[in-house]
């Protein structure tokens, strides 16, 4: 009986913990850490995030958030361009790339 009340504790206790990492604070400083490090990855420039990053699992370790802006070198004439910013969550670092290929299916949303 011992066993299980200790077997008990211990579970109430790593969930507890798991509820208060995962907490709408926890959560909200973590958006803002994505965005300020995939805005300073991109390329573009008046840059925005376009919704909300995609969370994916932990096994797979990484965030996704779509940027849009505009192109700065001067042969682009200000052209709207679109990014993926993928942030890795164990390294805390951001990684950009050019994803123009989605702005038919943006566009069709009126963004």
């Amino acid at each position: 009986m011992k066993a299980l009340s200790l077997s008990l504790a211990c579970l109430t206790a790593l969930l507890a913990s798991q509820a208060q990492a995962s907490s709408p604070d926890a959560w909200a400083t973590f958006d803002k850490q994505v965005r300020a490090s995939c805005t300073k990855a991109s390329q573009l420039k008046n840059v925005k995030v376009l919704g909300n990053a995609a969370q994916f699992d932990d096994r797979v370790g990484y965030s996704a958030l779509l940027l849009q802006g505009q192109y700065p070198q001067k042969h682009m004439k200000g052209q709207i361009g679109v990014e993926l910013c993928l942030y890795d969550k164990q390294r805390k670092s951001a990684h950009v790339t050019e994803w123009d290929s989605i702005r038919p299916a943006l566009e069709a949303k009126g963004r």
